[in-house]
């Protein structure tokens, strides 16, 4: 058995002892596949640390123990008042260890220590807390037909859920599936992102102190295509919840096939940011920057296409280039004012430039950026925030998506014809709409094809509120009571009050 932990020290200080085994049944195994994932640091392409790689064999046995425990009266009959205390007793245990989880979130992503600490754990902890406030109000209801027959519906969980977390957001994303799933008593196999492997494993720990039984919540690093395809594929899951690209989500949809689980698909997106004449400019600029260049611009919701109409267009240009070149300071992310940090691998920062160079073959104007940035010891995935303007909707710049900090910028004329811009995607996943006439705002977001849309701002998202795209950025909804839909079943029972037969 090799070690299964290591002692590690963050570029800001922080000691820990990182697990880099399998937690399966509250336990840390070797991966049976003989493989490994070394996490690189995005900041100086250094190593951190290497993980053990689930393959088939491992998850067959992940898979196995989430079915015992789903079973087990342990976890089975505690009901929901008691998996709700275990949930806020999980959340209280993060915030105790929020440094340290933000700590390698920074050291393994690359994204600003600031942003990991206040908004990803806060994200956290919030999810957790809310969807353990519903573990008890999980209510079916009363159907009325006739006297001679009484009809009610009770929710259910639906079993073993396989869950597939993206590197963009490691915690965030883990909490926005593990809370919907525990409150509704289903149990979990969660498969980490392999670009970012360590946070997940931190946090199982945490998950065995907060008092899981053994086998409710499982944690496996893997690759895609060997844990990841015998996860969606595996006989015996019952749903499977993605976040990730459009590609990768329709091949988890033909495994999941194999015997018709319920899916969740949170997948891509190229989403538009509407300004109009009568905006107001300095707000539309501060949220349009806020709205691709967060995390370094790897958000599914970025908001990366900006149509600005014919008489402000100049002016919020202007506005909007000078804003990024003054407020996007890249640089260390474990330093207080770096506000963009590394591409999370060198595959994402290539991918980055090649779109740069696209742009520039295709005839847009360059407005600032377009190149990798080399002022942080010359070393890391660094690249200036890129702002492209007079862009066309016919080029691969205004139809693909990035996953960087990389905008276009557009313009047009009518109403009509923004939002025809707007849906000319195969996207649907956020929107954004600036604007002082609120009844032209109400207009457009009713006509925009997306599952989001903000009035006024952008990617400022909420727990609380249903998160999930149209077209092809996905299938469902995470997050808000909408979340829950997709962790149970509902049971119709029928009861014969009569003797008519």
């Amino acid at each position: 058995m090799p070690q299964l932990t290591v002692q590690l020290k963050t570029p800001n200080g922080v000691s820990y002892t990182q697990p880099i085994g399998l937690f399966i049944g509250n336990e840390w195994h070797a991966a049976k596949s003989g493989e490994k994932i070394t996490s690189i640091n995005p900041t100086d392409e250094t190593e951190i640390a290497t993980v053990e790689a689930a393959g088939p064999e491992d998850v067959d046995i992940a898979v196995a123990a989430a079915r015992k425990a789903f079973k087990d009266p342990s976890w089975r009959d505690i009901g929901g008042t008691e998996r709700g205390k275990l949930m806020h007793k999980l959340a209280t245990i993060i915030e105790r260890e929020k440094e340290t989880l933000a700590a390698i979130e920074t050291w393994d992503n690359g994204k600003p220590y600031s942003a990991s600490l206040n908004e990803d754990l806060a994200e956290v902890t919030g999810a957790l807390n809310y969807y353990a406030g519903y573990a008890d109000k999980l209510h079916g209801q009363v159907i009325e037909t006739t006297p001679a027959k009484l009809a009610y519906t009770i929710r259910e969980p639906i079993g073993v859920c396989g869950q597939i977390i993206p590197w963009n957001y490691p915690l965030a994303m883990a909490a926005w599936k593990l809370g919907p799933a525990l409150a509704s008593g289903n149990t979990v196999v969660l498969k980490a992102a392999e670009q970012t492997p360590l946070s997940i494993l931190y946090l199982a720990n945490l998950i065995k102190e907060a008092g899981f039984p053994p086998g409710v919540v499982n944690i496996l690093n893997g690759y895609g295509k060997s844990a990841g395809a015998a996860l969606a594929s595996h006989l015996d899951v019952d749903k499977i919840a993605f976040t990730g690209s459009t590609n990768t989500g329709r091949e988890i949809m033909k495994m999941a096939a194999v015997n018709l689980k319920n899916i969740t698909l949170e997948t891509g997106g190229k989403s538009p940011l509407l300004v109009f004449d009568d905006a107001d400019l300095d707000q539309a600029v501060k949220w349009s920057h806020i709205g691709i260049m967060s995390n370094q611009g790897q958000i599914c919701t970025a908001t990366s296409r900006i149509l600005v109409q014919d008489g402000v267009y100049d002016s919020f240009i202007k506005a909007f280039k000078d804003h990024v070149v003054n407020t996007s300071k890249v640089g260390d992310p474990f330093e207080d004012s770096t506000f963009q940090g590394p591409q999370v691998t060198k595959a994402q920062f290539d991918r980055v430039l090649s779109y740069i160079e696209t742009g520039k073959s295709e005839g847009a104007t360059l407005a600032t950026g377009g190149e990798a940035y080399k002022n942080v010891n010359g070393k890391g995935f660094f690249i200036s925030p890129t702002v492209f303007t007079d862009v066309k909707n016919t080029m691969k710049i205004f139809r693909e998506e990035v996953f960087g900090p990389f905008v276009v910028i557009s313009s047009f004329e009518t109403e009509e014809e923004a939002v025809a811009i707007a849906n000319d995607t195969t996207y649907g996943l956020g929107s954004a709409v600036f604007t002082k006439d609120i009844v032209k705002a109400h207009r457009v977001a009713r006509n925009i094809e997306a599952g989001m849309v903000w009035i006024n701002s952008s990617n400022d998202s909420d727990f609380r509120v249903p998160f999930g795209g149209v077209k092809q950025s996905g299938i469902g909804r995470e997050l808000g009571e909408a979340g829950l839909d997709s962790y149970t079943n509902k049971k119709a029972i029928h009861v014969n009050l009569g003797s008519w037969l």
